[in-house]
């Protein structure tokens, strides 16, 4: 099994090597760090933090609205696309067993959609020493886990999607509706109406909680701004339940338990299903 589980992940990766959508995406991400390199954050200091972490929490906040619409609409194919494509008529004739097909594509595309985010993160470090400037390594490395954390949740969403949906069309329907759900559920929106409503404050903590885009910008939004000023009047509510180091654990715990969840449920699926 992990023999032909590799040997999927290895095939994925390759396919979506050669896709353009790929290449797109690299691009996107570069093209984010190169910009922030231009605007000359990594070279200031304000308020005692160096200009190497502004770079990197940018580069975060960016990363939060871009990654996970990459992430669905490009992942809801796998199975969608596969199934309309009349590949499963394919795969059943090899011995390749459905799980090493299904968890082999997991992996191979999280290595695609995860790695040139990473690499862009560590081309503005590598900029930063380059500079002079301090390496907060800390952050470095927990900034690193948010990423992979992002991407493996919405990773498994999107497979769940890919396995319930039956073409391509309503996969991708589907994965863009998420994630505009998600949005539209962001601080800014709708943690702001509950409180200026007077909503309880469970409500309001349980709303931003069960967001993994929430959970996610706020957890990279605290090791900048531990005091979350920017989050107003929900950022009381978060910490005094939390704490500090409880939301950080939470903001890398829940994403990945989340993602494994989804890609698991989407297992069930893909296997009962009706296949070709």
């Amino acid at each position: 099994m992990s023999k032909h589980l590799l040997l999927t992940a290895l095939a994925d990766i390759n396919e979506s090597l050669r896709s353009r959508w790929f290449i797109i995406y690299t691009l996107i991400f570069g093209g984010i760090v190169v910009a922030l390199f231009i605007t000359g954050l990594t070279e200031s200091r304000i308020m005692g933090f160096t200009g190497l972490s502004r770079t990197l929490v940018t580069y975060l906040q960016i990363t939060m609205a871009i990654l996970p619409i990459f992430v669905l609409l490009t992942t809801v194919r796998s199975v969608a696309g596969d199934r309309e494509a009349g590949i499963f008529e394919y795969l059943l004739s090899l011995p390749i067993g459905l799980a090493s097909w299904y968890w082999g594509k997991i992996l191979g595309r999280f290595a695609v959609v995860f790695l040139p985010v990473f690499l862009a993160m560590m081309l503005a470090v590598v900029w930063g020493a380059l500079k002079g400037a301090e390496i907060p390594w800390g952050q470095v490395i927990i900034y690193t886990a948010m990423l992979l954390v992002l991407a493996w949740c919405f990773l498994g969403m999107g497979m769940l999607i890919s396995s319930l949906a039956r073409s391509s069309d309503v996969a991708q329907g589907a994965a863009f509706l998420t994630w505009l759900v998600l949005l539209l559920f962001l601080d800014l929106i709708l943690l702001g109406i509950m409180i200026s409503n007077g909503s309880s404050s469970e409500t309001v903590v349980l709303i931003a909680l069960v967001n993994p885009m929430q959970v996610f910008r706020t957890g990279a939004m605290m090791l900048f701004d531990p005091q979350l000023v920017l989050l107003g009047p929900s950022a009381w509510v978060i910490l005094d339940t939390f704490g500090r180091t409880g939301f950080l654990i939470w903001s890398l715990v829940y994403p990945a338990a989340l993602g494994t969840f989804c890609a698991w449920l989407g297992f069930v699926v893909f296997k009962r299903g009706d296949l070709p």
